[in-house]
């Protein structure tokens, strides 16, 4: 039994490519319940799915890489050799050292990020109630958990870091001379959203607006911040009014046409528009960057401007890697011991079925009317007898050459805590 991570993420696959294994939170447990279905070993498993990542964790047999590969790759469409170009493969102590970096944000896009670790407990829930967790992956994930929050707590790892959100208005303050002045639209209503819409409200824009597909949930969103809740069917004719737009949804296609875009610039005079593209898959289509008034940035385009430099923060990550590595040694002790697991059971068994045969035949005795310490004697000898059979069996029958290092196995084994007879060397 193995655990291994299969994977793709913002610094091996470009976007439209992670857009292409991007799964919303319904249907995380079908594809994992296909996947078990798929495999007679029935792997434990779980998906991470986010605008940055998505990954496969598994506990099996090892050789079910390349299958599990070329089953995520058929999700997406492509080869699953095309899909190995982009993905990365880590096993046991490997998997666990980078499923604890991406649950501390080590990994992430922003480094520190807290949204990551929202998600992965997410992904785990939806896991356990598609029944494809299982008792590994639980330690796994839970161990994650416990690791990121010694991090966040011990460290100073977020809090050198700059958020999408916050990257996004700084960009915008860039191009618009005062955001006091600029009309923003906000498509969607998710968490990325609620924090660009925090951001965005410190600088006190001009108007806002929440343009969502439930309008009830956008309407929550929007008097949170005494915006103004709009219908996702009013979007294109409503497209021309706003400065900005930051969308981030769940669709799996565009839903800001290049169309819709160029009338809006018409009806604008052509002023700018500084668009943000959250969303894995994207929301707008990639041609409208081509046009001459629009600033558009997808979330691998916002990568550079989030990334900062300084002794703390390399400090805090050498923190950080400190407590991660703490961590991965625990995981792989505690894999290593559920690999006697079987072994143990298997004795306890053997050790149960002795017990039953010498019972049996103590309670023959008794019915008999045997003196009672004649049957107690019989019994324990009977006990001993098949305990020691094996262990004097492979000890006669071993030959010179590995008969010491049998002897020593069974004197650690038998005669713990007494002292072992010499032998001939």
């Amino acid at each position: 039994m193995s655990v291994f991570a299969l994977g793709l993420n913002h610094t091996t696959a470009p976007v439209d490519l992670r857009g292409r294994f991007a799964f919303t939170l319904d249907q995380l447990g079908p594809t994992l319940r296909s996947l078990r279905e798929r495999f007679s070993l029935r792997p434990e498993a779980a998906l991470i799915s986010t605008c940055n990542r998505t990954e496969l964790y598994c506990a099996a047999p090892s050789d079910l890489v390349r299958p599990a590969m070329d089953w995520l790759a058929g999700l997406g469409g492509i080869s699953g050799t095309e899909l190995a170009r982009h993905t990365y493969v880590l096993e046991d102590g490997q998997a666990a050292r980078h499923a604890f970096r991406v649950a501390s944000g080590l990994d992430s896009m922003v480094l520190g990020e807290p949204q990551i670790l929202g998600q992965m407990k997410q992904a785990v829930r939806e896991a356990d109630a598609a029944g494809t967790l299982g008792t590994t992956l639980h330690q796994l994930f839970q161990r994650s958990f416990a690791v990121a929050k010694e991090v966040r707590t011990s460290t100073e790892i977020g809090a050198h870091s700059i958020s999408m959100a916050a990257a996004a208005v700084r960009l915008a303050g860039q191009l618009f001379e005062d955001l006091r002045d600029v009309k923003v639209l906000f498509v969607g209503a998710g968490e990325m959203i609620e924090l660009a819409a925090t951001h965005f409200a410190a600088k006190s824009p001009k108007a806002m607006a929440v343009a969502n597909r439930t309008l009830e949930r956008g309407e929550k969103l929007a008097t949170r911040f005494g915006a103004e809740a709009m219908r996702m069917a009013d979007l294109p004719s409503r497209l021309a009014e706003f400065d900005v737009v930051v969308s981030c949804t769940a669709s799996s296609l565009p839903i800001i046409g290049l169309g819709a875009v160029e009338r809006a610039l018409k009806a604008r005079k052509h002023r700018p528009m500084f668009m943000v593209d959250l969303a894995v898959p994207r929301d707008i289509e990639p041609e409208v960057a081509q046009l001459d008034d629009v600033y558009l940035y997808t979330v691998d385009d916002l990568s550079a401007v989030v990334q900062t430099a300084g002794e703390k923060r390399q400090a805090a990550v050498a923190q950080a890697e400190a407590i991660i590595e703490t961590g991965v040694q625990s995981f792989v002790h505690w894999l290593d011991q559920r690999a006697t697991v079987p072994l143990i059971q298997a004795l306890n068994a053997q050790a149960d079925a002795w017990r039953d045969i010498e019972l049996a035949r103590a309670r023959k005795a008794l019915a008999r009317g045997e003196d009672i310490d004649t049957v107690l004697e019989a019994l324990s000898r009977g006990l001993t007898q098949k305990m020691l059979h094996g262990a004097l069996a492979e000890l006669r029958s071993a030959d010179a050459q590995h008969r010491e290092q049998l002897a020593d196995t069974v004197a650690r084994l038998f005669l713990r805590g007494t002292s072992r007879p010499c032998g001939r060397r």
